[in-house]
C-alpha cells in the first residue's frame, strides 16, 4: 500500500492543481478554445512571466515533490526520463521521452525497463547529465529526511521496500543498473505496464552526487530543464526562474520555454488572485496561476464579460466526487440500504451545489470520462437527473425499513465545494425525498482526514473525492478498491474494505499490459463489475476554470492536467 501521509498528499495535491501533486487537477478547454490569445499573433521569446498561486511551492526538490506528469512549475526546472505530451485536449495525455531516446523498452513480461539518455543532455553548470546521476536521484528519494514524492518506486522497485536512501546505505539500489553513462536498466518485482507513466514523476530528475546538498538541495536544486532557480523565499512562496543557457530545445520537443524569467508569487487569497487575473493591470496583465479556480460567483461576473469570459481557459482533470460507505457499519452491510442512497441522489442538485454545470458534470462511473482512463459508460442505479425516490423506497421496504430510516453523514466543514456543508445538504434533500432522513456531521478539514482515512474511525457514510497520478485506470481503481491495499494502522483509501480475489487478480492482469489503450479497455470494464458493488456513490467530475492574463498567448490545456502548462505560454 501506499505510504499513507503520501497518498493524503495525492488527494489533497489533485484538487489544487498538480503544481505538487496537486494538481487539482480533461476534455480540454470548451468555452475559450484551447488556443486562447495564441491566435492573435505568434508568441515570441522574451519578457517575464508572473505566476500568481495560492500554495506555495514548498519542498521544491525533485525528491520529495509528488507531482503528476512532473508538475507544472517544477516541470520547467526538472526533466525526467519521460514526461507528459504537451498538448490540448486528449492529445495531452500520452506519455513521451523527455530525458531518454523514449518511453522505454519492457522485457516480454514487463518487470525490466530499459531507458537511452539522449545525447548532449546538460546541467545549468554546463556539466552532463549521466544515467548515474538519475539513478542517485531515485536513491536519495528514499531517504527518511526527503520523503513526500510518489511512493511507487519502493513498492515495484525489486528489493528496494526497506532501503533507506544512500545517506545511510552507500551501496545504493541495485534493482537499479547503469551499465554506461546512457543507460538505465529497472528490475521491478512484478509486471509494471505503465512504468512509463511512473517515469514522469520528479523523483526521476537526475542529481550528481556531488552537488547533493541533502535537505538544503530544495533551495537551489541544479536545473537540467530551460530554468533555473535564482531564488527561493520562504520554503517556495516566492520563487525566480531564469533561463538555463545549457538547455537545447534540440533535446526537449515538449517545453517551449518563451519568456525569460518566471516570477512565481504565493501565498495569495483566491479572491485577490483572480481580482488581479481580471484586472490585468501592469505585470498582471503577463499572469496567470496554476492553481486558482474561479467560484461560482466569480465565474458568473465573467461569463458576462466577452473580454473576461475570452480569458478564462477550461480544463478536467482526472479527479472524482463521491459518496463513499462503509459497509462495515450498519445498516450499509445491507446492499439494499446502499443501492436505495445511490437511486435517491440528485444529481442536479449536487452539480448545482458544486458550482454549477460550468464547474461540474454529473458522474455515474467512479473512473473519470476521459478515454486514457478506459472510461466506459454505466449506470447501475439509474437514477435520473433529480433521483429515483420510488424505487429507493422499494429497496428500503425490502431491507426492512419501510418506514424509512435515518442516516449520518460525515462532511468536510472546508468550503471547497466537493466534501464541503454546500454537497452534504445537497445530498441531505435528495435523501429525504426517499424517506431517508440525514444528519449532518461537519468536521474540521484535519478531523476529517483524519477520520475518514482510518479504519478504526470511518463513518458508515461520508463525502470523498480521489484524483489520479497519471491518465489511467490503474491508480484510480486500485487505491481504492484492490483489498491488499487496505491499511489497518494508518491512512486507508480503500473506504468500502473491499478485499475481493477477482478484482485483485484482474488489477494485477492489466498491470501487465504494455499495451496501454487494451489496458484502459479492461480497466473500463473492471470499474463497471466494482461499481455494481454499491460501495460508492459517483457524484460528479470537477471543471477547472481559471483565468489569465491579456498579455498571455499560446495556451495549452491537456486532458492530463486539465489546467494551463505553463512551459508553453508565452508573453510577447
Amino acid at each position: 500500500m501506499r505510504q499513507p501521509s503520501v497518498a493524503a498528499r495525492r488527494v489533497a495535491a489533485a484538487s489544487v492543481s498538480l503544481v505538487v501533486a496537486a494538481g487539482a487537477a480533461a476534455c480540454g478547454p470548451e468555452d475559450s478554445d484551447a488556443k486562447g490569445s495564441s491566435g492573435d499573433s505568434t508568441p515570441h521569446q522574451g519578457g517575464t512571466l508572473t505566476i500568481l498561486n495560492s500554495q506555495p511551492q514548498s519542498d521544491f526538490d525533485p525528491a520529495r515533490l509528488y507531482t503528476s506528469g512532473g508538475g507544472n512549475v517544477p516541470s520547467l526546472v526538472f526533466r525526467t526520463l519521460t514526461t507528459r505530451n504537451r498538448e490540448n485536449g486528449a492529445a495531452g495525455t500520452k506519455v513521451v521521452p523527455d530525458l531518454a531516446t523514449d518511453t522505454g523498452r519492457p522485457n516480454k513480461d514487463a518487470t525490466v525497463w530499459t531507458y537511452t539518455l539522449k545525447k548532449g543532455l546538460k546541467y545549468e553548470d554546463g556539466t552532463p547529465i549521466t544515467s548515474a546521476d538519475i539513478k542517485y536521484g531515485i536513491e536519495r528519494s528514499f531517504a527518511p529526511e526527503l520523503s513526500g514524492g510518489a511512493p511507487y518506486l519502493r513498492d515495484w522497485l525489486d528489493g528496494a521496500a526497506d532501503y533507506q536512501g544512500p545517506y545511510k546505505d552507500k551501496k545504493g539500489l541495485s534493482a537499479i543498473e547503469t551499465p554506461d553513462d546512457r543507460t538505465l536498466v529497472f528490475h521491478l518485482n512484478k509486471p509494471e505496464g505503465e512504468f512509463p507513466y511512473l517515469a514522469t514523476q520528479t523523483q526521476f530528475t537526475p542529481v550528481p552526487r556531488s552537488k547533493d546538498t541533502g535537505t538544503k538541495y530544495e533551495s537551489h536544486p541544479l536545473s537540467s530543464g530551460p530554468y533555473k532557480v535564482v531564488k527561493n523565499e520562504n520554503d517556495g512562496e516566492h520563487l525566480v526562474l531564469e533561463r538555463n543557457t545549457h538547455w537545447s530545445a534540440a533535446t526537449d520537443a515538449e517545453r517551449k520555454a518563451y519568456p525569460d524569467t518566471i516570477d512565481v508569487r504565493s501565498g495569495l487569497d483566491s479572491s485577490v488572485i483572480n481580482q488581479r487575473l481580471s484586472a490585468s493591470q501592469g505585470a498582471d496583465s503577463a499572469a496567470v496561476t496554476t492553481d486558482t479556480n474561479l467560484g461560482p460567483a466569480e465565474l458568473a461576473k465573467v461569463s458576462g464579460d466577452k473580454e473576461l469570459a475570452a480569458r478564462v481557459g477550461t480544463g478536467h482533470f482526472g479527479y472524482t466526487d463521491y459518496l463513499a460507505f462503509n459497509p462495515k457499519v450498519k445498516p450499509f452491510d445491507d446492499p439494499r440500504v446502499r443501492q436505495a442512497v445511490a437511486y435517491a441522489i440528485d444529481r442536479s442538485s449536487v452539480v448545482n451545489a458544486a458550482g454549477g454545470s460550468a464547474l461540474a458534470e454529473p458522474a455515474t462511473t467512479f473512473l473519470p470520462n476521459q478515454k486514457s482512463f478506459g472510461y466506459t459508460p454505466y449506470d447501475p442505479f439509474p437514477a435520473g437527473a433529480s433521483g429515483n425516490a420510488a424505487k429507493a423506497r422499494e429497496l428500503l421496504a425490502q431491507a426492512g425499513h419501510k418506514n424509512g430510516l435515518t442516516l449520518t453523514l460525515t462532511h468536510s466543514n472546508s468550503k471547497d465545494f466537493e466534501t464541503s456543508p454546500e454537497i452534504a445538504t445537497a445530498v441531505q434533500d435528495a435523501l429525504k425525498k426517499a424517506g431517508i432522513t440525514v444528519r449532518l456531521e461537519g468536521l474540521e478539514d484535519n478531523d476529517y482526514r483524519d477520520t475518514v482515512h482510518s479504519v478504526k474511525t470511518e463513518p458508515g457514510l461520508f463525502l470523498a473525492h480521489w484524483g489520479a497520478d497519471w491518465p489511467s485506470g490503474g491508480p484510480f481503481l486500485a487505491p481504492i478498491f484492490d483489498g491488499r491495499q487496505i491499511v489497518k494502522d494508518g491512512a486507508n483509501f480503500n473506504t468500502g474494505l473491499l478485499n475481493d480475489k477477482s478484482v485483485n487478480d484482474e488489477i494485477d492482469a492489466i498491470n501487465k499490459l504494455t499495451d496501454l489503450d487494451a489496458a484502459a479497455r479492461r480497466w473500463g470494464a473492471l470499474d463497471k463489475k466494482i461499481g455494481e458493488k454499491a460501495l460508492v456513490v459517483p457524484l460528479f467530475h470537477p471543471v477547472y476554470k481559471r483565468l489569465y492574463g491579456k498579455d498571455v498567448k499560446n495556451i495549452v490545456i491537456s486532458d492530463w492536467t486539465g489546467v494551463l502548462d505553463v512551459s508553453q505560454v508565452a508573453v510577447k
